[in-house]
């Protein structure tokens, strides 16, 4: 995996730009940008660049250290990081939109969804997401394993997507974690043939050992006598008129309990810009992903967004190509090729 995009780099332009987030859309974009002489500041809130490619996903599903070796490579063509600085936290994002000619918000999608049901705010309740990368940060050094919380017994998992599937990965393959599991249960509201992973990839997990339950659907969360009890109820699937996939709709009197030592919710990330909804005059969509036009342009000027943030969850590919794509944006409005609209 390469980000810098070409052999020499070409005399300074005197542009400044910044890019909020080191994932595949804002790596990709430096790569880019850097090519074409413009000076170029990656801030982002991890220690390490990569994003959620490199602390999110197991290491048997990308090499982290060809990475490393990537992000070196921007680093030698003189692309700078500010690593360990959350924008919006430790920095205000209006103080960067003052201090650069262009602006890159490639901030991902970063908290998990909820599932708005009573009980789910518990302490063993889990966000997948969240978890993975504090999982990480302990596996390469940058945070203590004592942080991390260290699930045990019988297991639940939420979703049926690519992230419930590095939890369940990670569960059954990680040394610091396999002895202590006794069982993983993936529970998802819809059939594996309509689920956002492949087929191939549930029957890899249930090789590793996981068991599958289709149709069903946790409504509660709760403890009662010691025991950590989630509440399930069976699921039908209904043909909705303008609908890609049946809709799951619950079937009355069919609740059952189980008992799990700990659940994870992996039904899926939202958006995380780097400023409150309202604020600096960029608009969101509805679904919390940043609105851009076709150019990539944000509604304030000299803002542009690209990746996950923009378009909603999605690959490494996906992600990288939009990178790829905004910095040649980014590179005509520098150069006068195109205007702010």
């Amino acid at each position: 995996m390469k980000f810098l995009r070409c052999q020499n780099i070409p005399p300074p332009t005197g542009k400044r730009v910044a890019i909020i987030g080191a994932g595949p859309a804002g790596l990709g974009a430096a790569g880019v940008l850097r090519c074409r002489g413009h000076d170029v500041i990656v801030f982002d809130m991890l220690p390490e660049a990569g994003g959620m490619m490199f602390f999110g996903i197991p290491d048997d599903r990308v090499n982290k250290e060809k990475i490393r070796a990537s992000v070196r490579e921007l680093m030698d063509a003189g692309v700078r990081f500010v690593l360990n600085t959350k924008v919006g936290r430790d920095i205000p994002l209006g103080k960067i939109i003052e201090s650069f000619d262009a602006i890159l918000i490639a901030t991902g999608t970063w908290r998990t969804r909820r599932l708005d049901v009573p009980g789910e705010d518990l302490p063993w309740v889990l966000q997948a997401a969240e978890w993975l990368v504090e999982v990480h940060m302990a596996r390469y050094g940058h945070i203590p394993w004592g942080e991390v919380v260290k699930p045990k017994g019988r297991i639940l998992v939420v979703g049926a997507g690519l992230t419930a599937a590095d939890i369940v990965t990670v569960l059954l393959t990680y040394h610091e974690f396999k002895s202590d599991v006794d069982e993983v249960v993936l529970s998802y509201r819809r059939t594996r043939e309509l689920a956002p992973m492949r087929l191939s990839e549930f029957e890899r997990l249930e090789k590793l050992g996981a068991k599958i339950w289709e149709l069903t659907q946790p409504i509660a969360f709760y403890e009662k006598d010691g025991s950590r009890v989630t509440r399930f109820i069976k699921m039908k699937l209904e043909k909705v008129a303008g609908e890609k996939r049946p809709k799951p709709q619950p079937i009355p009197g069919s609740e059952f309990e189980e008992e799990f030592d700990y659940v994870f919710k992996a039904i899926g990330e939202e958006p995380t810009p780097p400023f409150e909804p309202g604020e600096y005059g960029i608009e969101l969509n509805p679904d919390g992903t940043i609105k851009t036009n076709e150019h990539f342009m944000t509604t304030r000027e000299k803002v542009f967004a690209a990746g996950d943030v923009k378009h909603g969850p999605s690959l490494i590919g996906p992600a990288l190509k939009s990178g790829l794509d905004v910095a040649q944006k980014i590179h005509e409005y520098l150069t006068g090729l195109i205007t702010w609209k």
